[in-house]
């Protein structure tokens, strides 16, 4: 079964339960009961966790997340508390580091979706549908939505797949209120996370967000968002002068990878058991050059 192609032992730090080791992130607890967050620089596709990583990419990764959080801070409250590694923490962990509130988890990937790729491309082209929903006739790879949709998915342990689920079998989960208030509340993040990128001259193509809610809250409670947000981990994006549907965009994020590991030069079964490849260093750069570039158009300031 996929899963990490050599799965990381979790760095002892004084004070710290480890809790989780996940396709990028690792998860402590401190003893003040809160979790501590740390972005390593691990990639994962095809729910691999591949055995190469991209120099950076954590810290861009918590970067770019800190930033959105503010972009959003008036639509929804969000988790972090500080960015301060604890004491004891290795040097490595400075600017990876996410001091977060502990919230009980929504078993959701809450997906929005303005344009037309990726996994809700495949469901369209056998069914004209995205997660149930009718879409037109005559859409094609790239092509925009009439509207932004939210296409929610199972969350997935690693090594595991995301399904996209029904907005039905959401309200089934979770409840009727809270269903509501997902999709209402992701549309709206999704809206003003386009309008941003769009005035930067990039395309968010589609963007999953996670969240929680405080212990003992009740479905009229609020949602906190939670874990990345918007990165090139969880969405696509294409530049804006560049677009063209009809055809596979160019990506600012990591698709770039995933198209290397289907390449011929790859050699790879992604349907069988054998782990992928190791990445060669010219995908390694690019995909690098890719995050760092998203980075410096969404937030106006160089990377390195």
């Amino acid at each position: 079964m996929p899963g990490f192609v050599e799965k990381p032992e979790p760095v002892p730090v004084p004070g710290l339960v480890h809790l989780h080791t996940g396709k990028v992130r690792d998860l402590y607890r401190n003893e003040a009961g809160d979790l501590v967050m740390v972005a390593s620089d691990r990639v994962s596709a095809y729910d691999w966790v591949l055995g190469t990583e991209i120099p950076d990419k954590g810290r861009i990764l918590t970067k770019l997340s800190l930033w959105w959080f503010d972009q959003l801070a008036d639509l929804v409250p969000n988790h972090l508390i500080s960015t301060t590694p604890p004491p004891g923490a290795p040097a490595a962990w400075e600017g990876r580091t996410m001091v977060c509130r502990s919230l009980r988890m929504i078993p959701v990937e809450a997906v929005a979706r303005g344009y037309l790729t990726g996994s809700g491309l495949e469901e369209y082209q056998r069914d004209r549908t995205v997660c149930g929903l009718a879409l037109p006739a005559g859409l094609s790879d790239g092509s925009e939505l009439p509207g932004p949709i939210f296409t929610p998915a199972t969350k997935a342990a690693v090594g595991d797949h995301d399904e996209n689920v029904s907005y039905e079998e959401v309200a089934r989960q979770v409840g009727a209120d809270v269903a509501a208030k997902l999709r209402q509340t992701t549309i709206a993040l999704y809206n003003r996370a386009r309008t941003i990128a769009r005035d930067r001259g990039l395309i968010l193509a589609d963007t999953k967000f996670e969240f929680g809610q405080a212990d003992g809250a009740g479905p009229d409670d609020p949602l906190v968002l939670a874990d990345e947000v918007l990165t090139p981990d969880s969405s696509r994006f294409w530049r804006k002068d560049e677009w063209e549907p009809g055809r596979r965009q160019k990506p600012y994020d990591k698709q770039y990878i995933r198209d290397w590991l289907t390449s011929p030069e790859a050699a790879w079964d992604r349907t069988g058991d054998t782990p992928p490849p190791a990445l060669p260093q010219e995908v390694v750069d690019a995909t690098r050059a890719r995050y760092t570039e998203a980075y410096r158009l969404l937030t106006g300031q160089s990377w390195d």
